[in-house]
């Protein structure tokens, strides 16, 4: 069951994703680089924080589930994604889309791959208080994260009157 939920997540993670980007595409790279008052600044810095948030913990992963050959290449892959420090050209800001793609489609294959007493084990966490945590608490830690920033994204996107409804991408999920 665990696999299933955490399936799910991913899958959620990426089809908001996808609906955040494709209405930040429709901006010009100045406004998406424009001061926002957010702690991340820009509707580019939320992004490109989540984006670096995803690769964070997915990273944690690569100790925790080393007997699993598929997900070391999988989390090998996503070595490579490249993240401006600061603001995005147009040409970063389209490869931010890509590494989206790729970091979200690997954590669906990276949960797919996984047996069901994988979601249990340990994972360390560094942090003031460090101690290990299971891989589904740091699952469901990602999807939080993902969740959270998209909702300061919609937030700025209302005080511009963009329309931005995520609600329909919940219909995906429910059965038929």
């Amino acid at each position: 069951m665990m696999k299933e939920t955490c399936l799910m997540f991913a899958q959620y993670g990426k089809v908001g994703n996808q609906a955040v980007l494709s209405i930040l595409h429709t901006l010009s790279q100045e406004e998406r680089e424009k001061e926002r008052g957010s702690y991340y600044g820009s509707l580019s810095g939320l992004v490109r924080h989540v984006l670096g948030g995803t690769v964070f913990f997915q990273g944690l992963f690569k100790a925790a589930l080393s007997h699993k050959a598929q997900v070391v290449k999988i989390l090998a892959d996503l070595e490579a994604v490249a993240i401006p420090k600061d603001t995005a050209t147009e040409a970063q800001w389209n490869a931010l889309a890509a590494a989206f793609e790729l970091i979200d489609d690997g954590l669906i294959q990276i949960v797919s791959a996984l047996d069901e007493q994988d979601f249990t084990i340990p994972v360390p966490w560094y942090g003031k208080n460090p101690a290990s945590v299971p891989v589904y608490f740091l699952l469901h830690q990602l999807t939080m994260h993902g969740t959270h920033h998209r909702g300061q994204i919609a937030q700025i996107l209302d005080e511009l009157q963009i329309p931005n409804d995520y609600s329909g991408i919940t219909a995906a999920f429910l059965p038929q």
